[in-house]
């Protein structure tokens, strides 16, 4: 039975706005989201990092360039790339989410954002146990990001994509516009 929809693609293919497009159109149906997606922060046309943002619109630092991000403060420096990983203001922001959504009873079904599995949020081990049991709490539908994998798997990634419960499309430049009706039909299926 299908109960998750996952989207994966190369960077800036745009699945973070298909994620948001999607979203808007369940919310104009009537269905309750929650979750949060990734947004780019950019400073005079450059790209210094990455921000959660949750559906009610709280925002909160993941990561920024390392010549920007401050201070460590004798904790771990998490990177990825260019980019120092945010862990405390992640997990605040993040955990508190999926730790709601799978103590719910289940009565309304809701779709609940993951934008996304990557990288920088694996660095988070509570995030890693949240994320599977939203996955197998039945009171939620994931709508949910992953990279495509490259160089050495990604653990929750690969988990994802062996799940016998999860559609995964691929958004490409040519199909990301054709391709919405195609992941609001299996929402609609996984939300019967």
């Amino acid at each position: 039975m299908l109960r998750h929809v996952f989207l994966t693609g190369p960077p800036g293919v745009g699945k973070t706005t298909l994620v948001q497009k999607v979203c808007d159109e369940l919310v104009s149906l009537g269905h309750s989201v929650e979750g949060f997606y990734t947004e780019e922060v950019r400073e005079g046309g450059r790209r210094v990092g990455f921000d959660v943002v949750t559906a009610s619109g709280e925002r909160g630092r993941l990561s920024r360039i390392s010549d920007i991000a401050g201070e460590s403060h004798g904790r771990r420096q998490y990177t990825v790339g260019q980019y120092v990983v945010d862990l405390p203001s992640f997990e605040r922001l993040a955990l508190p989410l999926l730790k709601k959504v799978a103590l719910e009873d289940g009565t309304v079904k809701k779709v609940f954002v993951i934008d996304e599995i990557g990288k920088m949020e694996l660095f988070s081990q509570p995030f890693i146990k949240a994320v599977r049991q939203t996955l197998d709490c039945f009171s939620c539908t994931v709508l949910g990001t992953i990279p495509i994998p490259k160089g050495k798997p990604l653990g929750l990634v690969e988990e994802v994509l062996i799940r016998s419960d999860v559609k995964v499309f691929t958004v490409t430049r040519e199909n990301r516009n054709a391709i919405l009706q195609d992941i609001l039909s299996a929402l609609r299926e996984c939300l019967k």
